[in-house]
C-alpha cells in the first residue's frame, strides 16, 4: 500500500513538472530531405516576387512556395551570403562573388563579378556579407570589403589590415568590426566609429537603427544601446539566459521587436522594451537549436537558417499552438473554462492552469486515464472519463459514477437532471441537496451512446458508429425506454455523429449531412450543408455547437462553421483554410472551445492550438507561372521561354507547367485551377497540385491559363502562356497539296485499273461459265454412266437370280428323278423289268453330275464375271469339286441344298467345307461364305 502511495506521488510530481504553457506561433519545418540540399543555411533573402533564397552548403537554394530548386554554386563551394537587390540575386562564396539573373525560361543563370579582380582577392577569402548602399554593392570577407559600382562597373577595395569580424548596414551607413573597434565607411574609406572594452572584446552580431540611436547585439554580453556617443546596456528580463546562449544571428522585425538566434539555445524574440515574447527551442518546435541566420519576409514570417534544416515561423498568424513534446499532456479530447481556469482533458488525464496565463499545467488528482468529455452545468464541472463520471473542484476530482465509462452529458430540460451517455446505454444524474448523485440507468436501451440528443422533452436520438441511428422515448420518471426504432435510411459510417442545432437534429456521415424533419420524423439530406463533404473532403462527421450558436465542421482541407442568418432561415457558411493534416486532430474526436467572442481552442494529438477568427485576413496573392518544359520521348525535358509565344515541333508535344502562389503560412494552402484552350475550354477542378502535364497534344494553337484560390479568395490575376504545336511535315500545307495531286493521279490510275479489271473480270466470268457448262456436261455423262452401271448391276442381279432359280430347279429336278429312279428300282414286276431299266438308264443320263455341273458352270461364269477363274488364281490347289462347292456357296446355298447337286450326303458337304477352309488358309474369325462373297 505504501509503495502504491509513493508511486502515485511520483506520478503527480511528474505531471506537475510540465513547463511553462507557452503558446507559440505555427512553425513550418523543412528538412534536408524536403528541400534537397545541404544541411546548413548561412543567409536568407527574398526577391520582389516573394520567392525565398538561401545561402546553402551546396549552392543557392530557391523556394517559391511550391517547389524547392537548388542552383549549384559556380565553383562548387559553400555559398555564405545572399542578397536580393532589384531583379538580381547576389551571392558570395569561396573566392567568388557575383549575381544570378532569371533567364527568359525562368531558370537562374550566374554572372561572376569577381573574375575581373581575381588578382586582388586573397587566397582562401570567403564572402560572408552583401550590402546595397546607393549605387554600390558591398561584398564583405574576413579580410577586405569590395565595393562594386553598379553604374561604372568599377571596384573600390577597403582593406583595414585587420580581420573583419562582421559588417553591418543601417539606414545611414555601413559599419564593420575589427579587433580594434567598430569602423564606419565614409567616402570609400574606413574611419573609427566606436572603440571601448565592450566593443573590442565582444563580437558584434548585428547593428539596428532605432529612433533613439543604434542597438548593438553582441555574441556573449547581451544587447546595448548607442546614443550620442554613449554605450549603455539594453536590459531584458532574460539577460542571463541570452548571455549564456552564445548569440550567432539577429534580426530586427517590422514591429521593432528583436529576434536573436543562438548556437545552442534556439531563438529569443524580445519586444522593443526588452520583454521576452517567445523563447523557441528544439523542445518547443524548432528542428535544431543552432540558428545560423534569421530573416523576416514581406508577410512578416521569420525564417531561420538552421545548422540542420530551415524553419519558418508565422509570427503574425492568427493561430498559436501549445505543443507538448514531452508526451505528458497527451492527445486533447476535451477542453473547457471554469472558474477562471482552463481545463484540458486528454488520454493521460485531466490538467488545468490559470486562464490567460503562461503558468504551467497541473494534473488534477484521481483523473489518470482517458478523459472523454468536460461539461459545466449549474456551476458544477463534470468530467466524463473512461472510469466513469467525476465532479471537478479546482484540482480535485470526486467520483460520482463508476459503473461504466461516460461519453457525454445533456441536461434534461430545465430540471435538476442530467442524462449521461455511457458505454452501455444512458444513465441519469440527479441533484439532491445541492449535490449531484447517480440516480438510475434507463432500462431498455443498452447500446453505447457516444452521441445523443434530446428533442421534445422525451425523445432521445442516439448515433452508434457501427449500428446506426436510433430513437426512443423515455418516461417522465426517466426509468424506461420505449418505442425504440432504427432509421434505416441512414447509413452507418466511420466517425459519423449526431448533434442538435436550432432545435433540429442533424446527422453527418460520409454520405452527407441529414436533417430531421420534425413533421414527418424522417431524416432528409441537406444539400446545401452536404457540399462541404464533396470532392473527397470527408474525414469526420463531428459537429460542435459553440457558445455563440455556431455549428462547426472539420473536413480534409477546411474547418467550416455555420451561423444563423438574421434575415433568412438559410445558414451562413464561413470557412477557415486549415487542413486536418496540419491541425493534427484525432479524427472523430475533434473538439473546439470558444474562449471569447472570436477566440477558439482546438485540441490536437500533441496539445492544442488557439485561433483568433477575426484575425484571419489574407493579403492579395498572385499566381505566377515559373516554369514551362517540354520533352521528346527518351530525352531530357527542356525549359521554355516564359516571355515569348512557344512554338514546338509535332514530336515536342509533351508539356509540363509549373505555377505557384508564394504563401508560406503553415495553415494556408493554395488551390489551383487551370484550363488549356484548344483542348478543353472549361476550368479544371480545384487542386493542391502545383504542376500539370499534358501529353501527346495534337497540332494546334493553345492558351494555358491558371488561377489560384487562397482561403476561398481567388487570386486577382490569371497567369497565361500561349503556344503552338506545329503539324508534322507530312501534314503541312505543301504536303496537303502534294496529297491532293497524288489523289488525282491515283484516281486516274485507279479508274483505269478498274476499267481493265472490269473487262478482265467480264472475260473471266465468261470463261468460268464455259467451264461450268463443261462440268455440267461431264456431270450428266457421269450420271448416265452411273445409270448404265446401275442397269448392268440390276442385270447381273437378275441373272444371278435366274441362275439361282435354275439351280434350284435343277436340284428339284435331280431330286425328283432320283426319287423316281428309287421307286423303279424297288419295283419287282418282271414284265416291266426291262422297261424299268430302260427308264432308269434314261434317268441316269439326265442326272449325270458332270452334265449338271457343266451347264451350271457355263451359266455361272457368264453371270458372275469369271468368279471361278479368280478363285483358282488365288488358290491354285483347289480341285474342280472344290470350285463347284465354291460356286454353290457363293450362291448362298445351304449344305442341305448342295448335297443333292454333288450327289453326296449333308455330312460330306460339311467335311468338304472344312477342308476348303484349310486349303484357303482362312483365319478362324472369317466365315467361308463371307470370304467368297467378297471376291
Amino acid at each position: 500500500m505504501q509503495f502504491h502511495k509513493i508511486q502515485f506521488q511520483l506520478l503527480f510530481i511528474l505531471f506537475s513538472l510540465l513547463g511553462v504553457a507557452q503558446q507559440l506561433p505555427p512553425i513550418v519545418k523543412y528538412s534536408k530531405d524536403v528541400y534537397g540540399a545541404g544541411i546548413q543555411n548561412w543567409m536568407i533573402s527574398q526577391d520582389n516576387h516573394r520567392f525565398m533564397y538561401f545561402a546553402n552548403n551546396e549552392g543557392l537554394l530557391e523556394f517559391n512556395g511550391s517547389k524547392w530548386i537548388l542552383n549549384p554554386s559556380p565553383n562548387e563551394t559553400i555559398i555564405r551570403s545572399v542578397k536580393c537587390i532589384n531583379d538580381k540575386i547576389y551571392t558570395g562564396s569561396f573566392m567568388e562573388f557575383g549575381y544570378w539573373q532569371r533567364a527568359i525560361n525562368g531558370q537562374l543563370s550566374y554572372i561572376s563579378l569577381s573574375h575581373s579582380i581575381k588578382d586582388k582577392i586573397n587566397d582562401d577569402e570567403q564572402f560572408w556579407g552583401i550590402f546595397p548602399f546607393d549605387n554600390w554593392i558591398l561584398f564583405q570577407s574576413l579580410e577586405k570589403i569590395y565595393a562594386y559600382n553598379t553604374k561604372t562597373k568599377a571596384f573600390t577595395i577597403i582593406n583595414p589590415n585587420s580581420t573583419i569580424n562582421k559588417a553591418f548596414k543601417t539606414a545611414n551607413g555601413i559599419y564593420f568590426q575589427t579587433t580594434k573597434g567598430l569602423y564606419e565607411i565614409d567616402q570609400g574609406k574606413s574611419k573609427l566609429f566606436l572603440s571601448n572594452d565592450i566593443i573590442n572584446q565582444n563580437k558584434l552580431i548585428n547593428i539596428f537603427d532605432t529612433n533613439d540611436g543604434l542597438i548593438l547585439v553582441t555574441q556573449k554580453q547581451g544587447i546595448f544601446n548607442y546614443k550620442n556617443g554613449v554605450l549603455s546596456k539594453f536590459s531584458t528580463n532574460v539577460d542571463a539566459e541570452i548571455q549564456q546562449s552564445n548569440i550567432y544571428s539577429s534580426q530586427m522585425l517590422s514591429d521593432e521587436s528583436i529576434a536573436l538566434g543562438s548556437i545552442s539555445n534556439g531563438i529569443f524574440i524580445l519586444s522593443k522594451e526588452g520583454k521576452l515574447i517567445y523563447h523557441i527551442t528544439q523542445n518547443s518546435g524548432l528542428s535544431n537549436n543552432t540558428a545560423l541566420s534569421l530573416f523576416e519576409d514581406i508577410d512578416k514570417n521569420l525564417w531561420i537558417g538552421l545548422d540542420n534544416g530551415i524553419n519558418c515561423i508565422n509570427l503574425k498568424s492568427p493561430i498559436k499552438s501549445y505543443l507538448d513534446n514531452t508526451g505528458i499532456l497527451g492527445t486533447t479530447y476535451a477542453s473547457i473554462t471554469h472558474n477562471n481556469k482552463l481545463y484540458i482533458g486528454t488520454n493521460q488525464g485531466l490538467f488545468c492552469k490559470d486562464l490567460n496565463s503562461t503558468s504551467k499545467f497541473e494534473f488534477v488528482q484521481n483523473t489518470k486515464g482517458q478523459v472523454w468529455n468536460l461539461f459545466s452545468y449549474q456551476s458544477t464541472l463534470f468530467c466524463g472519463h473512461d472510469s466513469g463520471t467525476f465532479i471537478i473542484n479546482d484540482k480535485n476530482a470526486i467520483p460520482i459514477f463508476a459503473a461504466s465509462g461516460t461519453w457525454k452529458f445533456v441536461p434534461f430540460g430545465n430540471t435538476n437532471y442530467i442524462l449521461q451517455g455511457n458505454y452501455n446505454g444512458i444513465t441519469v444524474l440527479e441533484k439532491k441537496n445541492n449535490t449531484w448523485v447517480y440516480k438510475n440507468k434507463i432500462k431498455g436501451f443498452n447500446y453505447s451512446s457516444k452521441h445523443f440528443e434530446i428533442l421534445n422533452t422525451n425523445e432521445i436520438y442516439v448515433s452508434h458508429e457501427y449500428k446506426g441511428v436510433y430513437k426512443f422515448k423515455v418516461d417522465n420518471s426517466l426509468l424506461n425506454a420505449s418505442d425504440i426504432i432504427k432509421f434505416d435510411n441512414l447509413t452507418k459510417s466511420k466517425n459519423a455523429t449526431l448533434a442538435k442545432y436550432n432545435n433540429q437534429i442533424y446527422y453527418a456521415s460520409k454520405d452527407g449531412i441529414f436533417k430531421m424533419n420534425n413533421t414527418t420524423k424522417v431524416f432528409e439530406k441537406d444539400k446545401s450543408l452536404s457540399v462541404i463533404f464533396q470532392n473527397d473532403e470527408y474525414v469526420t462527421g463531428k459537429m460542435i455547437v459553440d457558445k455563440s450558436n455556431k455549428l462547426w465542421f472539420f473536413t480534409k482541407n477546411y474547418i467550416h462553421y455555420y451561423s444563423s442568418g438574421k434575415l433568412s432561415p438559410e445558414l451562413k457558411k464561413s470557412s477557415l483554410p486549415i487542413p486536418s493534416s496540419l491541425t493534427n486532430s484525432m479524427p472523430g474526436y475533434e473538439n473546439i472551445l470558444q474562449l471569447s467572442d472570436e477566440t477558439y481552442l482546438i485540441g490536437t494529438t500533441d496539445g492544442y492550438y488557439v485561433l483568433k477568427n477575426n484575425e484571419f485576413k489574407f493579403s492579395n496573392h498572385k499566381v505566377s507561372l515559373f516554369g514551362v518544359s517540354n520533352n521528346v520521348i527518351n530525352s531530357k525535358s527542356t525549359s521554355i521561354s516564359l516571355t515569348e509565344k512557344g512554338t514546338f515541333d509535332h514530336d515536342e508535344n509533351n508539356l509540363a507547367f509549373n505555377y505557384t502562389v508564394p504563401e508560406y503560412d503553415k495553415y494556408i494552402n493554395a488551390e489551383y485551377q487551370y484550363k488549356l484552350e484548344g483542348l478543353h475550354d472549361e476550368w479544371s477542378e480545384w487542386s493542391f497540385n502545383s504542376q500539370v502535364v499534358f501529353e501527346n497534344l495534337p497540332a494546334g494553337d493553345y492558351v494555358f491559363s491558371v488561377r489560384a484560390k487562397v482561403a476561398n479568395s481567388v487570386t486577382d490575376n490569371i497567369a497565361t502562356y500561349s503556344f503552338v504545336i506545329k503539324k508534322p511535315w507530312y501534314a503541312n500545307n505543301w504536303a496537303m497539296m502534294f496529297y491532293f495531286i497524288l489523289l488525282i493521279v491515283l484516281g486516274y490510275y485507279i479508274n483505269k485499273f478498274y476499267t481493265i479489271y472490269h473487262e478482265k473480270r467480264h472475260q473471266r466470268i465468261i470463261a468460268e461459265n464455259n467451264i461450268l457448262l463443261e462440268l455440267k456436261e461431264l456431270e450428266n455423262e457421269q450420271q448416265i454412266m452411273k445409270i448404265k452401271n446401275e442397269q448392268l448391276t440390276q442385270d447381273v442381279d437378275k441373272k444371278n437370280k435366274e441362275l439361282a432359280v435354275s439351280t434350284m430347279n435343277l436340284i428339284k429336278k435331280t431330286e425328283l428323278l432320283n426319287i423316281i429312279k428309287g421307286d423303279l428300282k424297288n419295283s419287282t414286276d418282271s414284265t416291266t423289268n426291262r422297261s424299268i431299266k430302260s427308264v432308269i438308264s434314261t434317268i441316269n443320263k439326265n442326272v449325270k453330275e458332270e452334265n449338271t455341273w457343266n451347264i451350271f458352270k457355263e451359266a455361272f461364269d457368264s453371270a458372275d464375271n469369271n468368279f471361278l477363274k479368280k478363285v483358282k488364281e488365288n488358290h491354285p490347289s483347289l480341285t474342280p469339286n472344290d470350285l463347284r462347292l465354291c460356286a454353290y456357296l457363293r450362291l448362298n446355298l445351304s449344305s442341305k441344298e448342295i448335297a443333292p447337286l454333288l450327289n453326296i450326303s449333308v455330312r460330306s458337304i460339311e467335311i468338304k467345307r472344312y477342308r476348303l477352309r484349310k486349303k484357303m488358309n482362312l483365319p478362324h474369325e472369317m466365315g467361308l461364305v463371307e470370304y467368297l462373297l467378297a471376291i
